[in-house]
């Protein structure tokens, strides 16, 4: 099990970002959340099989055909201390 927070930088709100990170995030079976932040980023955490994070890590470098993704500040994190049962869309 992988647990990393990211901190995705650019052109990321209101283009749809969170929805198109979360449909990901749940076909892979990862469990976590993506929220807006009042920067104007995006964060994320996730959990999960290692390749299926490693996979919307890629992902979320290029994310929606809408943004424009500057940078993904990636934190790796201890899994045994997060629980999440599913992946969610967190509102600020």
């Amino acid at each position: 099990m992988t647990a990393v927070k990211l901190t995705i930088l650019g052109k990321v709100q209101g283009v749809g970002y969170r929805r198109w990170f979360a449909q990901y995030a749940v076909a892979l079976g990862l469990k976590g959340y993506v929220m807006n932040l009042d920067s104007g980023a995006v964060e994320a955490l996730l959990l999960g099989d290692d390749g299926a994070v490693a996979e919307l890590v890629n992902r979320a470098k290029v994310g929606p055909s809408d943004a424009a993704v500057t940078d993904v500040v990636i934190v790796e994190l201890a899994s045994e201390q997060q629980i999440f049962t599913d992946f969610q869309i967190r509102r600020e």
